[in-house]
């Protein structure tokens, strides 16, 4: 008796020999801009004030050729209401284009010139900070005047020395202060246009200036 089951226990070790079967992994095409949206179409509107109203016209062209050709995003002007509308194509490669479009606009109607807003088409790292005067410090009459007059300078002086050490764009629209730049770039510069709004001399801020740009360049 005890032999047999010896020998049943030898007989349920023993390996039992399966085949492997290689199961070809699918092959699916990557989806479209339309079929991730389901085929929807999506809008953007951008209002466009008063005074961007005439550049607009004269820099349409500029504006229309990298949006309709490049981005794939249908474009018009609506001149009954004053807006900017946009909307995705069948053959608009990324959906996120669309929104791209809409901050390219968006920054040249808050008034930056078409050569430096066609930036954030290209790269996806640059984006647009904007903040008041009274943010950061409550002026009224001829204090903010002269806090305006700090920021840009003599001749814009000042301005084109933050522009150029901080690789940003700048745009002073009375008491409205736009920048349009990377991330760290965008705090170097927000940080030296509050302390002239604060009332620091410029040449302290350029000192400043030059020790935060120094360092940045050592970083990257």
């Amino acid at each position: 008796m005890q032999s047999n089951k010896g020998a049943a226990s030898m007989e349920v070790e023993e390996p039992v020999a399966t085949e492997t079967k290689t199961v070809a992994k699918p092959n699916f095409k990557p989806l479209t801009a339309h079929e991730v949206s389901d085929g929807q179409v999506q809008f953007r509107k951008i209002p466009v004030p008063r005074h961007r109203y005439t550049p607009l016209k004269k820099a349409w062209m500029d504006i229309y050729t990298p949006i309709y050709d490049q981005m794939k995003i249908d474009i018009r002007m609506n001149v009954k209401t004053r807006n900017v509308e946009m909307m995705t194509r069948r053959d608009t490669p990324d959906v996120s284009n669309l929104q791209k479009c809409a901050d390219f606009v968006h920054a040249f109607v808050l008034g930056f010139d078409v050569i430096d807003a066609i930036a954030l088409l290209r790269m996806d790292e640059l984006y647009v900070d904007s903040f008041e005067i009274k943010d950061v410090k409550t002026l009224k009459g001829e204090h903010l005047s002269r806090a305006i007059g700090r920021l840009s300078g003599k001749g814009g002086k000042t301005k084109f020395a933050i522009e150029n050490s901080t690789k940003t764009r700048i745009v002073i629209a009375d008491t409205k202060i736009h920048i349009l730049g990377s991330f760290s770039n965008i705090k170097v510069a927000r940080d030296s246009l509050c302390s002239l709004i604060m009332g620091s001399p410029a040449g302290k801020v350029y000192s400043k200036l030059r020790a935060v740009t120094a360092r940045l360049a050592e970083r990257f």
